[in-house]
């Protein structure tokens, strides 16, 4: 499997690569099934296979058998647990980190990130992001959002602009808003509901 490597952090070997061990290293006190991992990044069970036996190869993820299971975690007793999961939080960390922040906001149907993040984690070259931008369609409270934003700041270690715009906005078969034509003529990676 010959992949090109991921513009959010060029030393791995792909981009499922990078989500695997995201999701693993920031959720450290959990294990999961293959089935389960592939479904959290959004990737192929062949690929989270694949990427699941070389990282374990390579003494990054520790692997058992429960069953016809094989369940997947971050190894948390080496010397390099807490430079990767520091590195890992600053490339990779915003989609498991958003993820689990966003769903427990109510009245989101969709969240997105978008800008410089969202172009390196699509592969598209440039130096690393030095802020995340995620847009949330829907009405949740700001407040809230306010609180997610400081909570995804402090763990990824860079400023966090969330943007709230409604349903219809998002929706509208014309916008004629030119932030939101922006945004949706340029790569974007889904936190919550569909692309």
């Amino acid at each position: 499997m010959r992949s090109v490597p991921p513009a959010l952090l060029p030393i791995l070997r792909s981009q499922v690569a990078g989500d695997l061990l995201a999701l693993l290293y920031l959720h450290p006190e959990d294990e999961y099934s293959l089935t389960e991992a592939a479904g959290a990044i959004g990737a192929s069970l062949n690929a989270v296979h694949y990427e699941a036996d070389k990282l374990s190869e390579g003494g990054l993820i520790s692997t058992r058998k429960r069953g016809n299971l094989r369940l997947i975690r971050a190894v948390t007793d080496s010397p390099l647990t807490r430079p990767l999961t520091d590195l890992l939080a600053v490339t990779y960390g915003p989609l498991p980190v958003l993820s689990d922040l966003l769903a427990k906001v109510s009245g989101i149907t969709e969240a997105y990130i978008y800008g410089s993040w969202a172009a390196r984690y699509h592969g598209e070259p440039g130096p690393a992001p030095a802020d995340v931008d995620v847009l949330v369609i829907g009405s949740a409270d700001l407040d809230d959002l306010d609180e997610v934003g400081d909570e995804a700041q402090a763990t990824l270690r860079r400023p966090v602009n969330l943007r709230r715009i409604r349903p219809e906005t998002w929706n509208a078969s014309d916008p004629t808003d030119p932030f939101i034509k922006s945004v949706k003529s340029r790569p974007l990676v889904t936190v919550v509901g569909s692309a």
